[in-house]
């Protein structure tokens, strides 16, 4: 089976519809439409995106359904989209000066994927330094599910790496 590349980066999805529903509350046909249309058709995100995504939003909280199905975003929601800004503004900053410095992209996404993997060992080393604070079975089922996203992390920076191998050859 062919693996099928997104036009948009893993993630930008979530980020975006937080973005949407801060805007105005709207259906998940409605985000679609949207998305379509400010891309230019370059981007249409299918249902079976949105709607699990939007379902996972809301049990996070980051959302709400309201009247006629629609959605808006909640308080925790926009302190969420508030914190990706945040970071996005981080990695904007970090991108330029690295230009500025005459890297191109090839080298800046390589530090950047260093600087990311620094960050995975630190939230590691924290996490099993307050994993004892648990019962045994809580700790089975923490470990499972960082295990697990770690492995995806993992395939996230591989597949970056060969994208951008792919892009300057």
């Amino acid at each position: 089976m062919a693996k099928v590349y997104s036009t948009v980066p893993r993630g930008f999805s979530r980020f975006y519809i937080l973005h949407l529903l801060k805007e105005k509350p709207m259906t998940g046909k409605e985000i679609i439409d949207e998305a379509v249309k400010r891309s230019g058709g370059a981007w249409k995100p299918s249902p079976g995106l949105v709607y699990p995504l939007l379902g996972r939003l809301l049990s996070e909280n980051l959302i709400e359904e309201v009247a006629e199905g629609k959605f808006k975003i909640t308080s925790k929601g926009e302190e969420t989209l508030t914190q990706y800004v945040k970071i996005q503004e981080q990695i904007d900053k970090q991108l330029e000066v690295l230009r500025k410095l005459g890297f191109n992209a090839l080298t800046t996404g390589k530090i950047l994927v260093e600087e990311t993997l620094d960050k995975i060992v630190g939230l590691t080393k924290f996490f099993h330094e307050n994993l004892k604070k648990f019962s045994l079975e809580t700790q089975e089922k923490l470990l499972t599910k960082y295990k697990e996203f770690l492995e995806k992390e993992l395939e996230k920076i591989k597949e970056k790496e060969k994208q951008e191998t792919a892009k300057n050859f």
